[in-house]
């Protein structure tokens, strides 16, 4: 049988396995990232996959209203009836988060805010949303997203560790990374087979200029043999485009600090 949960808007909905759905249903977690999300009364404020709204109720009760992303239509017909949101459906790597901020702003004359995403990221498609909202950090103040607590440790490993990789380097360049809560299987219904957390993730000022497309093939490139020396794989690589400076390859690629990888990206690109 599958799993129902109660929506404290309109009575049960039965989770949906396609599109990965496990409804957050623990008070004391709820309020404890509501705490740390701390919304304030008119932050331009956007919730990724609402679900139930457990979550979306208590911010939209701080924020006066709240701005929800759902793909699910039945749950997007629900959220609807809640005077207070303004629902968006669609599935979120189709939507244009510059031209909801510009959609947000006060008046057609005023500067469009900076927005504030939030979200219980589905774990299939978590890294593919990360990226997604990457090229608009510009016009974000911050993110705070429930994510596998497995992507979290890599999100925020430092280097020379095991969970060091590809996405610790794209999105440690980008974002100030923090994981603040744990969140156990239990605190969803149906409880999830992986661990959880929320990460805080706020956006550099003023992060290295680079090529962000040859940073990105740069790292994939270093890391697709992770247990190898990097001259192995992105010595070959480099060779191909005739760079033959001053980096160590003499080493494997979790060992390299993310400032080196964009000091290379920048050195290589056209």
């Amino acid at each position: 049988m599958k799993p129902v949960q109660r929506d404290p808007l309109n009575g049960p909905h039965q989770a949906r396995k396609r599109f990965g759905q496990h409804f957050l249903a623990d008070p004391a977690i709820i309020d404890a990232i509501v705490r740390a999300i701390a919304p304030r009364p008119g932050d331009a404020m956007v919730e990724i996959g609402p679900g139930l709204a457990a979550l979306t109720q208590p911010l939209v009760e701080r924020l006066g209203r709240l701005t929800v992303i759902e793909l699910d239509r039945d749950l997007a017909a629900r959220l609807r009836r809640h005077p207070q949101l303004v629902v968006i459906e669609s599935d979120v790597l189709r939507v244009d988060f510059r031209q909801l901020a510009i959609d947000l702003a006060p008046s057609a004359a005023a500067a469009p805010p900076r927005l504030r995403i939030v979200g219980n990221l589905p774990y299939n498609i978590s890294s593919p949303i990360l990226f997604h909202l990457m090229p608009v950090a510009d016009w974000v103040q911050d993110q705070h997203f429930m994510l596998q607590k497995e992507v979290i440790d890599r999100m925020v490993a430092p280097p020379a560790t095991a969970g060091y990789g590809r996405l610790s380097v794209m999105l440690q360049w980008r974002y100030e990374m923090e994981d603040v809560l744990f969140v156990p299987p239990e605190s969803f219904d149906p409880p999830p087979r992986v661990d959880s957390a929320v990460v805080r993730m706020v956006p550099r000022p003023s992060p290295a200029p680079v090529d962000v497309a040859c940073l990105e093939a740069l790292v994939q490139v270093a890391f697709s043999q992770r247990r190898k020396l990097l001259r192995h794989t992105l010595g070959r690589w480099l060779e191909e485009r005739g760079h033959g400076g001053g980096f160590d390859l003499q080493r494997r690629a979790e060992e390299v600090p993310v400032a080196e990888y964009v000091a290379l990206a920048q050195a290589i690109a056209p």
